[in-house]
This record gives structure tokens, sequence and C-alpha cells, in this order.
């Protein structure tokens, strides 16, 4: 029998279906800090990673399927590499990903049956702090220029609430990862603990002397910085990072 569904009841049947995919998976946050961009997500997994960079002052995060936000992962980090050998490191910008990004999801969320159960986040550190760009991409390719601090993930709105209480751009990196982990704290409306280990977190660093600004802080690091929630504490003992690892699990 054949039968007809309008094109808005279409759209809206993959959105819902969208929405429920990434209200699954843990929340994650990204916001400004004194010495650049930090990203702290709700994370167990100590190898299926939410946080990667993408390149030299760009890096990545999402929320939602893993397998999904790994190939775009994996398309951002090619994509990258081969712009920037066929014309110049600096023509890499986390604008030009973001559009890339945009138009895959907003693609396959209009043309396919089933949309991509995904919200990543491209950031690029700047010079100075006004020249930090970041971007959220929803699943249907939408691409907001976000100003400071986001939360994306299942808990978004309760999270983002409780991020607005505590974010400061001007606070060192202490200060800013105690604010995060008090959002994080929030998920599902419900105020929980949450220790070093369930949780992911990197930076994009601007005063950092190499090219690549990314890094993970991790381990005795990231305790001691969940310790001293002044913020006081020296930045020394972090682990360089890189691209995130592959894996064919859902996030948790």
């Amino acid at each position: 029998m054949p039968f007809y569904v309008s094109p808005e009841q279409s759209m809206k049947d993959k959105a819902d279906y969208a929405r429920k995919g990434i209200a699954r998976g843990r929340s994650a946050v990204v916001l400004q800090y004194d010495g650049g961009i930090l990203f702290v997500a709700d994370n167990i997994s100590r190898t299926l990673h939410k946080i990667s960079e993408l390149y030299d002052r760009i890096a990545f995060a999402a929320v939602g399927r893993y397998n999904e936000f790994e190939n775009l992962r994996q398309m951002g980090v090619r994509l990258a590499d081969v712009r920037g050998y066929a014309y110049d490191r600096s023509d890499v910008s986390g604008r030009v990903l973001a559009n890339i990004y945009a138009q895959t999801l907003g693609t396959a969320f209009s043309e396919s049956n089933k949309p991509w159960e995904v919200e990543i986040v491209v950031a690029e550190v700047g010079e100075d702090a006004a020249a930090d760009q970041i971007y959220r991409i929803t699943f249907d390719g939408s691409v907001v220029d976000e100003q400071g601090f986001l939360a994306m993930g299942g808990s978004a709105e309760q999270v983002t609430t409780a991020l607005k209480e505590r974010f400061n751009k001007d606070a060192g990196l202490g200060e800013a990862l105690s604010a995060a982990v008090h959002a994080l704290r929030h998920e599902n409306g419900e105020e929980r603990d949450i220790e070093a280990a369930g949780l992911e977190v990197a930076v994009l660093e601007r005063a950092r002397r190499e090219h690549r600004k990314f890094r993970r802080i991790q381990g005795e690091r990231l305790s001691a910085l969940l310790a001293d929630r002044s913020g006081g504490a020296a930045d020394t003992d972090t682990t360089a990072g890189g691209t995130a690892s592959a894996g064919t699990e859902d996030e948790g």
C-alpha cells in the first residue's frame, strides 16, 4: 500500500532519532581559559577518545555514536594533512574544517534514511583570546560560532547552566578545569562525583613553543589539578597529545 510522509514530518523524525542517539552518551564541554582552549569529556575509556588533535592549532571533540564521529575525525585529519601539504600549514583553519563537517553531516541528514547520531566541536586556538575559534556542528549540518564555552551531549542544557555559573575566560587552567568538572557533575540534573579516571582532558595551549598546540592532561597532573581547585599550580607535567585511537565500540 503506498503511503505519504511529508518532508516536514520526515525531517522531524530524523532529528528526533539523532537527538535520542546523542542523549544516550555522556556530555563534553569546551571552554576558553587564560592559556588557550580546554576540552573536558566524561569518558571512562582510556583508548576510545572523544577529544583529539586534528592539526597544528586545531582540535576536535565529539559526543554520540563512536564509530560515526571516529569516521569524521579521520576524515578531518586526512583533509588537514592534504591541504597543509598542498598549500601551506597556515591554510588549514578551524573554519575550513567546520564547513567540511557541516556539508558532510547536512548531506547525510537530508539524503539518507538514518542521520548520524553525533554532535562535534572544531576549535582553533589563535594568537590571542579574541582570535580563538570554537564551532559546534550538529547532526543536521548546522554550524554555530560559539563564544567562550559550550556543552554538548545528552544533558547539554543542565551542563550549560552549571558551566555558566563558574565560567571565566581569564581563569587559569586549574580554575577552568574545576568549572568544567562542576558542570559535568550535573549530568541528568543530578549532582554526582566524577573521579580523574572518568575524565578525558586536553588543551590547545597558546603559549606552547611547538607548532602543535594540542596536548592531553592525564595521570598525576590531572589529579593534582583537580585537587588544586584554586588553579594556581604550575602546568609542567603533562603527556604529549596526538591523534585518537581507532575502535569499534560506542562511547560510554
